[in-house]
């Protein structure tokens, strides 16, 4: 199940960067449809639909995010405390002893 929702999560990841990218910028960068044609659908039409496919897609990205999240913390045993690195240090020098020479 984890594996199947992390496809759908790179594919959600995959066409995200793909419909921002189609989007008409304001100073025209990467963006589709120039001039009036009067093709399929009007520069208002396909920026109110590439807006409403962004936010599907990036709320379907957010959602398959949460999921891996709690996949990923299920089956992890809580913490009885929590450690401090200082804690695992060697309480006695790890070095031998030298003794000096009269």
């Amino acid at each position: 199940m984890e594996t199947i929702v992390l496809v759908i999560h790179l594919l959600l990841a995959l066409a995200l960067v793909g419909v921002i990218l189609i989007q008409r910028s304001e100073g025209g960068g990467l963006g589709i449809g120039g001039g009036n044609a009067g093709g399929f659908m009007t520069n208002r039409g396909a920026t109110n639909a590439l807006s409403r496919t962004t936010a599907i897609i990036a709320t379907a990205f957010i959602a398959t995010s949460l999921v891996l999240a709690v996949f990923a913390t299920q089956g992890r045993a809580p913490a009885a405390a929590p450690t401090s690195i200082l804690d695992q240090a060697p309480a006695q020098p790890t070095a031998p002893q030298v003794p000096l020479a009269r």
